[in-house]
């Protein structure tokens, strides 16, 4: 009878042993973390001690060493990884590991604005947060401007590939699309055109008005006369940051559409899908001139007397702008 009672209390103390190891591996588990407030970390590659030390720093978890057990205990749920993640406030040790083995790292992006050089587009490349790697070179026009999202350790090499495939999507749809009898007979016209109409205008109701113009131009074998050419001539494919002066216009350039008759030889920057839409299907006018109006837009005319009025008074607004005090 003393053994039998000696074995339950045996029985019993066990028990008792193993119900609060029990109980405090699930607080251990369920407790609200350390984390005072949601925040964004990168967590660091290198194995899962790493990342322990890693989130223990930032204040995500309290001891690596618990970490690396529940790891070790739910590792048939999945590997951690390692990539930039959120982590919200009082983030439990269930919840790190669910965030680290199921949730979608953070989507950083990076715009590409319309109408940028190659030059403007590897720049923000460049300088754009997350991003590693070296910048490939890029062809003028080559990209598509959009906004593109990418991972904490992606390439700049793959952020391009990926710009570069979209706008050799985007153009080969628009040009399949194209109205017939269109003076430019290639994709890559078009998107050299379009190049052009994305510099010369940023009102969406203007471009295929735009793109109109210069398509009667071409037809009636007339220059395009475009200043944004111009400007990309004199600043040997960059940006011009002065007036445009008569000497530039007279540039000998292959770039200079007050020189060269027909198209230049390549785009002048990286047209959107509305500048390209605009040159596939252009407005059909008799307009073969245009100049600022002093809005914003820009001023129409079927002939050069016209024109000659609409300069005079873009010119007037011009002296009108200079002459007002600075305010």
């Amino acid at each position: 009878m003393r053994r039998l009672v000696a074995l339950l209390l045996v029985l019993l103390l066990i028990a008792g042993l193993g119900g609060g190891a029990w109980w405090y591996a699930h607080r251990a588990w369920t407790a609200p973390g350390p984390l005072a407030e949601a925040t964004t970390i990168v967590v660091p590659r290198g194995g899962t001690t790493v990342i322990a030390e890693g989130l223990a720093e930032r204040g995500v978890i309290a001891d690596p060493r618990a970490f690396l057990a529940a790891v070790w205990l739910t590792r048939g749920d999945g590997a951690v990884r390692a990539a930039e993640f959120t982590f919200p406030a009082r983030a439990s040790l269930r919840d790190v590991l669910e965030i680290l083995r199921k949730a979608r790292p953070v989507q950083r992006r990076v715009t590409i604005p319309e109408g940028l050089t190659a030059r403007q587009i590897t720049a923000i490349l460049e300088r754009a947060e997350g991003l590693t790697g070296e910048m490939p070179e890029i062809a003028e026009g080559e990209v598509l401007p959009e906004t593109y999202s990418y991972q904490f350790g992606d390439t700049r090499a793959a952020v391009v590939r990926r710009a570069e495939q979209a706008m050799e999507q985007a153009l080969a749809e628009i040009w399949a699309a194209r109205q017939p009898g269109l003076p430019i007979t290639t994709a890559r016209e078009a998107l050299i055109l379009a190049s052009i109409v994305e510099r010369e205008t940023g009102r969406g109701d203007e471009r295929a008005r735009v793109a109109g113009v210069f398509v009667n131009r071409l037809r009636r074998g007339m220059m395009l006369q475009s200043d944004p050419t111009a400007a990309y001539a004199a600043a040997d494919g960059g940006v011009l940051e002065r007036p445009l002066t008569r000497a530039d216009l007279d540039r000998d350039h292959p770039f200079n559409t007050y020189r060269i008759r027909g198209l230049p030889p390549g785009p002048i920057a990286s047209p959107g899908r509305d500048a390209l839409r605009a040159v596939a299907r252009p407005e059909a006018t008799d307009f073969i001139y245009f100049v600022a109006d002093g809005t914003g837009g820009h001023a129409f005319a079927r002939t050069l007397e016209e024109h000659n009025r609409n300069v005079a008074r873009w010119r007037e607004i011009e002296r009108s702008r200079a002459a007002s005090p600075a305010r």
